[in-house]
């Protein structure tokens, strides 16, 4: 997923640039070892933590292969052992958080190419405008306004599709739907009919401490009072709606829920948007229910406990995008031509 966090991201001063022969794919999965070695050598992936192929490619939005490269070099490293189901785990003990990476590894992230260096800045363009209604978009546009290749537009148009942020209409043509309450309706419902069949298939799956991590970070955030926290909130969002959900262990379940993925892209900006709306972030005494409910074993608990949480978050979600509204005045894109008021 790439999902990319911030909180996960390795700080500028450990980047370099790799010289301009290395090919993409090369630089591709150079970046998801350094990044996922990076969270094991300060604890974020503990031993034990397994990662597939499959979960490599769709957080970090990168191809099979690429991710099968990463894997295979940490292998190397020694910070992954490959099992015989295909799965590999996290083999070395977590790491203070400030230790350097081994001075053998030679990873260091390097500067994106293609459509990868183009696509964060077109996604922000289109989430954030989501809120007031549907797009229009056009590819051959989108190529012009970022002096790119039709290729490279339709990598980036790809990668849009992939993670549920644009769709085709009954002309074939791309769009970017509004998120109107019937649009959500629809992106809530798949998601309280799939994740909680994830997580039922995850808990035996789940590594030792990973739940009373979980419990003791909510219970923390609670505290400390998080919603002003916007960083910490998208965290803890990936935690249980990604990271749990990941060790289901079914690759097309977890495609099947990445599709409305555009709601938690759409929540980092919310969040970010709306930190005064609600006195205290509702959601961490939601996800605290779930996570209490699974260490005690009440998978039936945690169901319903799962299914409330995103009723509520639906209801919850309308209120952030209704603040927003007004906030929010787009600058013109060549590439994008409202369609509807939302």
């Amino acid at each position: 997923m790439s999902l990319a966090y911030t909180r996960h991201r390795p700080d500028d001063d450990t980047m370099t640039r790799r010289p301009e022969t290395s090919s993409p794919a090369s630089r591709l999965y150079q970046q998801a070892a350094d990044a996922l070695s990076h969270e094991i050598a300060r604890g974020l992936l503990p031993d034990g933590r397994a990662l597939t192929q499959v979960g490599v490619a769709e957080r970090f939005g990168i191809s099979r292969a690429p991710a099968r490269k990463a894997l295979e070099v940490l292998v190397g490293l020694g910070l992954l052992a490959k099992q015989e189901s295909g799965r590999f785990r996290v083999t070395t003990n977590a790491l203070p958080i400030d230790a350097p990476l081994p001075e053998h590894s030679g990873l260091r992230l390097t500067a994106q190419t293609g459509w990868e260096r183009i696509y964060p800045e077109i996604e922000l363009a289109i989430v954030s405008r989501s809120s007031l209604g549907s797009w229009r978009l056009n590819e051959a546009a989108l190529a012009r306004h970022h002096g790119v290749s039709r290729t490279i537009a339709r990598d980036v148009v790809g990668r849009l599709q992939n993670r549920g942020i644009i769709d085709k209409d009954e002309r074939g043509r791309w769009f970017a739907p509004g998120l109107t309450a019937h649009h959500m309706d629809q992106l809530f419902e798949l998601r309280w009919l799939l994740e909680p069949v994830a997580m039922e298939k995850a808990l035996p799956h789940l590594p030792a401490g990973l739940l009373d991590a979980m419990r003791d970070e909510l219970e923390a955030a609670m505290e400390k009072g998080a919603q002003r926290d916007a960083g910490l909130l998208d965290y803890l969002e990936h935690r249980l709606h990604v990271e749990l959900l990941g060790y289901c262990g079914n690759d097309a379940l977890i495609r099947a829920i990445s599709l409305p993925q555009s709601l938690l892209i759409a929540h980092h900006m919310l969040y970010q948007l709306t930190l005064e709306l609600f006195g205290t972030e509702p959601f961490l005494a939601e996800h605290l229910e779930v996570v209490n409910r699974l260490r005690a074993g009440d998978i039936d608990g945690a169901k319903g406990a799962l299914i409330a949480h995103l009723r509520i978050s639906r209801r919850r979600s309308l209120l952030r995008i209704e603040a927003v509204q007004d906030m929010i005045q787009p600058a013109p894109l060549p590439y994008l031509e409202r369609i509807d008021a939302g």
